[in-house]
């Protein structure tokens, strides 16, 4: 399971950095924006993840019993 995490990790990187390097922001708006969003979403959710208890923790939020 850590493998998948660190590759969720490694594609939200990923993403900020082609969002962040991208100098034409005029005619490819929607997806420098998209991709911020997307890597920012899965840098969170992969360092949730990466957490000790974290099968409690996501249990709670979707309140599974």
């Amino acid at each position: 399971m850590g493998f998948w995490y660190f590759l969720t990790l490694a594609v939200g990187i990923t993403l900020l950095i082609i969002s962040v390097s991208n100098k034409e922001v005029s005619r490819s708006t929607k997806f420098v924006i998209a991709c911020f969003v997307l890597g920012i979403l899965l840098v969170i959710g992969s360092l949730l993840l990466f957490l000790p208890g974290s099968s409690s923790i996501i249990e709670q939020l979707l309140q599974l019993n």
